[in-house]
């Protein structure tokens, strides 16, 4: 598998327009008519847009308005106020989901990504099932079950998370001020061992991680769900709805890379009772966890299922 065409190193996604959305100014890209059906692709960690490179002009050419954010703590995406907590946690994820929708005046999308970007999704559609006319999740069912995160997982599972474990540690907090680049590549050849990247398409990607709030995100972010790190207060009610494992009522496409190294492929029953409208669960061959960029046909394609 290598890199897709039209991801050379010269080819950014632009132009980057910002907006000011609840807590954060929101930077992003768009494309596709502006009438056209509403796509929201949110990327994960560490990674950015342009994890849906191929994806968004696959999705506007079939007339697909598409908006592409940088999440919080990544890219051009800043805080508006210096006194708000640098919170990770899943629920400011989700709310930053519908800010953005909200600031954009968009009543209704599809929500569709991975990683982080998967639960941020997942949630918009958990608890604002109005807003969402659609979701594509890589990975399943990915609303944090907080109270049970303690729990061990299998010990190879637990072997792939070194990551977390790590930035539990004040020594990991430094390690990833020092080596987030570094890191990051670490963890794409890790859980992606088919994706034949570049250089260029992975300096790309982590320009994003020079965020000045990068560090305190991603921190809070792997703390918070374990337990270990206090969340935004603005935020309590709605970690109090989702520590109800809310079932997800919007048609839904769930997707696994067969060779993702971070989060197991399964037959994707384990998350069935999670989704009362799930249109189909799909398997991708070859892919890893950046499955957007490796696979950007399937990827749109799902998208453009839960559509219709």
């Amino acid at each position: 598998m290598s890199d897709r065409g039209g991801s050379s190193q010269t080819h950014m996604m632009q132009p980057i327009k910002a907006v000011d959305a609840g807590v954060l100014s929101i930077a992003y890209v768009e494309s596709g008519p502006s009438d056209g059906p509403v796509v929201i692709l949110l990327h994960g960690y560490p990674y950015d847009i342009h994890s849906y490179i191929d994806v968004a002009p696959r999705l506007a050419a079939q007339g697909c308005r598409v908006i592409v954010p940088y999440v919080r703590g990544y890219g051009p995406t800043r805080f508006r106020d210096p006194s708000t907590p640098r919170s990770g946690q899943q629920a400011a994820i989700g709310a930053d989901l519908i800010a953005l929708m909200d600031a954009l005046d968009i009543e209704r999308a599809v929500f569709a990504g991975y990683d982080w970007g998967g639960r941020g999704a997942c949630i918009g559609a958990a608890l604002w099932p109005e807003r969402c006319a659609g979701l594509v999740s890589v990975n399943g069912y990915l609303i944090q079950d907080i109270a049970k995160a303690l729990k061990p997982a299998p010990v190879p599972q637990e072997f792939a998370f070194w990551y977390q474990w790590y930035f539990q540690t004040e020594r990991g907090r430094a390690g990833l001020a020092a080596h987030r680049g570094e890191i990051a590549r670490l963890l794409w050849q890790q859980w992606s061992p088919h994706w034949r990247f570049d250089d260029a398409t992975f300096a790309r990607s982590a320009a994003a991680f020079d965020n000045p709030d990068h560090v305190d995100v991603v921190i809070n972010s792997y703390r918070h769900r374990y337990g270990l790190a206090e969340g935004d207060p603005r935020y309590q009610e709605l970690e109090r709805r989702l520590a109800a494992q809310p079932v997800i009522s919007v048609p839904t496409i769930t997707l696994d890379g067969d060779s993702d190294g971070v989060i197991p492929a399964t037959d994707g029953r384990a998350h069935a009772a999670k989704f009362s409208n799930r249109v189909a669960h799909r398997v991708i061959p070859r892919a890893g966890h950046n499955l957007p960029q490796e696979e950007p046909e399937a990827f749109a394609a799902a998208v453009m299922e839960v559509l219709r």
